[in-house]
């Protein structure tokens, strides 16, 4: 595994804007329910929320409330049974390449080098300039130097750059990323998390981000939705409007914190005990800070 450091984004080196800004993102009214055993298991209840374009939403919540599910029906990986998800004026009803997806693994392609696995990742459609596109945006990400490597050379970083970079290259209207940087260490989250805003600056890409890390979701978003229950709905909105760069020492980073620790922990009758907010508690810091 390299650990060499990849190179920081440089704004003056991007490509054409990676995401059209045309197109609300709404998810209407979703229900959704997996087949466990032989019963079936309500997921996600009458979840809605809006995303203008441009806009970088995160998700947070406990575990099991549904914010991979609700990331993966607004994808087209899976379908609700109640409600509708619609990208500007078209529903969604399957995978596109106006949305782009990122996971908590790389997913790449172990035979294949960086720049064959952004490569394979660039729709067939494109016939010119496919090496320009793919240049661009190894650039993007901060991985000139390190094309020809395979994903076992790379470290978890450098790995998670290229699948930015593959899921970026389509210039989809709207990225998805289901807790792309949880199996990182710390240092290395942090490196992440300021590429990862630096590339939504530059492009104004709309962006949504499913975390159990609060101060993450604080850092990126201007709106972070709390999901909580089982089946999860949306428990609490917050427009994040502390000024960029933050400062996660500042009082009012600490106290949004505080806030959205409290929707968390919320009990649907409005009361929290003391044992399930210590529970939600241990198991928050536990996936957090996973591996």
């Amino acid at each position: 595994m390299l650990d060499v450091a990849a190179r920081p984004f440089q704004s003056g080196t991007s490509p054409a804007p990676v995401v059209t800004t045309q197109g609300t993102l709404t998810v209407s009214h979703c229900d959704k329910s997996f087949l466990i055993g032989d019963q079936l298991t309500p997921i996600l209840r009458d979840v809605s929320l809006t995303v203008e374009a441009g806009q970088f939403l995160c998700v947070v919540g406990g575990s099991g409330c549904g914010k991979s599910t609700l990331l993966r029906v607004i994808a087209g990986l899976e379908t609700a049974e109640r409600g509708s998800v619609a990208l500007g004026d078209q529903v969604v009803t399957k995978p596109g390449l106006d949305r782009g997806v990122v996971f908590q693994e790389h997913r790449l392609l172990p035979w294949l080098n960086v720049w064959q696995n952004i490569d394979f990742g660039l729709s067939q459609s494109v016939r010119s300039g496919r090496d320009r596109i793919i240049a661009d945006h190894i650039r993007l990400v901060g991985l000139e130097g390190f094309e020809m490597l395979h994903p076992g050379q790379l470290s978890g970083g450098m790995a998670q750059r290229a699948g930015l970079a593959r899921a970026l290259v389509n210039h989809p209207r709207v990225l998805l990323l289901d807790e792309p940087f949880g199996a990182l260490d710390a240092l290395t989250r942090w490196q992440m998390q300021t590429e990862l805003l630096r590339i939504w600056e530059a492009e104004r890409a709309t962006m949504i981000l499913v975390t159990h890390d609060i101060d993450e979701a604080i850092y990126l978003a201007d709106q972070i939705i709390v999901l909580g229950g089982r089946p999860g709905n949306v428990r609490q909105r917050f427009q994040v409007e502390l000024p960029r760069p933050r400062d996660r020492g500042a009082s009012g980073f600490a106290e949004l914190r505080r806030e959205i620790w409290d929707a968390i922990f919320l009990k649907d009758d409005g009361d929290t005990s003391s044992f399930e907010r210590e529970r939600l508690l241990a198991e928050l810091v536990a996936e957090s800070h996973a591996t």
